[in-house]
């Protein structure tokens, strides 16, 4: 019986959309969970803003313990730069993405054929220069001529390739179609039986899981998911039949399926957008929903422990700090929230000196004109100011605050509540930061939800200054 390995393609998947792109937090969780789940493949974004995706990269390769990470190098690029990112792993997987149809490669890539046929061999060997694991998917597979797709295949196979992809982008094939579309590949290319092949549906007309399941019966060695609904197969509907009848066609999969409802549930709060503000759920969230809730019963380790789910990572007298602080409220209440254990960090832990202190801030806006902000501080430097547009009042506040410091802040999270009720509210802004690969929190109190975004962002810079200072 063989064993069929299962990649998610959730996060590459959530990684581009406009309305609908998770969070670097988001992302990282949502490959914990899927990991949990002994997912075979997790597939991440192509790197494109260096930094940043880098750093995702890198910290999925250190949260990730089973499943292999794979991530697309882009047609006639530098595969070095993502091997780099990888190299902390066990092992990992470059992927190499060409298109099939001539369509594609004319009016996405702009290529002939031939021109496709060299740059698939080329990446394909520099992929194979740094890692014995390398995909090609072929984009557009099914609508592609057999010429073209018999060259690209050689192209891939004599450089190296070790896995095949055939992707049904445009998702209008019956499960009986595409099992004949493959068998044809197979009959062409007798090489695709001495490694592993797979494919990607489209779901288009609500197929994928059909189409998936009919490859399986004819060899596929790999099944591209995902455990949120994002127009390809699902990952809990193909490993339910896998598990019910795949030893009726000789497959099975090592996908923990006895929790696999509880998972993809999970997941699903990541990924879903909230009706107040369109945006995702987020984190804090999911561990507020979750069983993460503790009591004054519970240990330092206990509470210490939601505190690192949450992204910090506190010195000794900071996780001292927040644990007298959890019992104080937790003597007072049946039980803390995650999102009360958030807060608490961010009022009881890395409280530092004052790098940047504000003196005071106007900004303008209006339905008309673009949001401007100025902001003005007292440092070691002397009184800094900056100026700056904006999204909206409190985005151009923040900007002037990144022209200040002179450099650029991931924010991770941003929060505002009312603590006291009636038109004189005040309100509390908790900002998260991510820098290095640590969540920095700042909280900022004020009658003027400006003001408190304003003194919240500027705390959590100060918390990122002083831990960079020498």
């Amino acid at each position: 019986m063989n064993t069929v390995r299962i990649c998610d393609s959730t996060i590459r998947k959530l990684s581009n959309g406009r309305d609908n792109t998770l969070s670097f937090k988001e992302k990282l969780e949502v490959a914990k969970l899927l990991d949990k789940l002994c997912v075979d493949v997790i597939e991440l974004d192509e790197i494109r803003n260096g930094k940043v995706d880098t750093l995702l990269v890198k910290s999925v390769v250190t949260a990730v313990k089973n499943s292999l990470i794979a991530v697309p190098v882009a047609l006639g690029g530098d595969p070095a730069p993502t091997a780099a990112a990888l190299s902390e792993a066990a092992s990992f997987r470059l992927q190499v993405v060409a298109p099939g149809s001539s369509v594609r490669m004319e009016y996405v890539y702009h290529k002939k054929a031939a021109a496709i046929t060299e740059m698939v061999k080329s990446t394909v060997a520099s992929c194979k220069a740094l890692t014995s694991d390398v995909e090609l998917l072929i984009d557009d597979a099914t609508r592609a001529d057999d010429a073209t797709l018999s060259q690209i295949m050689d192209a891939a196979l004599s450089s190296g390739a070790t896995v095949i992809t055939f992707c049904d982008d445009a998702g209008t094939m019956l499960p009986e179609e595409f099992a004949a579309f493959l068998e044809k590949r197979l009959a062409s290319e007798p090489r695709l039986r001495d490694i592993t092949w797979g494919v990607s549906c489209s779901d288009e007309l609500s197929m994928a899981d059909a189409c998936a399941i009919a490859a399986l019966c004819h060899g596929a060695g790999e099944i591209k998911a995902s455990a949120y609904p994002v127009n390809t197969a699902s990952l809990e509907n193909v490993c339910r039949v896998i598990a019910g009848k795949g030893e009726s066609f000789g497959v099975r999969t090592g996908v923990a399926t006895s929790s696999m409802k509880r998972t993809v549930g999970q997941i699903g709060r990541f990924c879903v957008p909230s009706r107040e503000t369109g945006s995702f759920l987020g984190f804090t969230p999911t561990v507020e929903n979750s069983e993460d809730r503790l009591t004054v019963h519970d240990s330092k380790e206990a509470v210490i422990g939601v505190v690192e789910k949450l992204g910090y990572s506190l010195s000794d007298e900071d996780a001292e700090n927040v644990y007298e602080a959890f019992l104080k409220l937790a003597n007072k209440k049946e039980s803390v929230s995650g999102r009360e254990i958030d807060a608490i960090v961010a009022t009881a832990a890395m409280q530092v000196p004052e790098k940047y202190k504000l003196i005071d801030f106007i900004t303008n806006t209006g339905n008309n004109i673009t949001s401007m902000a100025h902001v003005k501080v007292e440092s070691a430097d002397g009184i800094l100011e900056g100026i700056s547009l904006g999204d909206g009042p409190i985005d151009a506040a923040f900007l002037a605050i990144e022209q200040i410091t002179g450099r650029h802040f991931d924010l991770d999270d941003f929060q505002i509540k009312a603590i006291t009720e009636g038109k004189e509210a005040a309100a509390e802004t908790v900002v998260k930061l991510l820098a290095d690969g640590k969540v920095y929190s700042g909280r900022g109190l004020s009658t003027d939800i400006i003001g408190a975004s304003v003194r919240a962002y500027l705390n959590a810079v100060n918390k990122v200054v002083y831990e960079e200072e020498p």
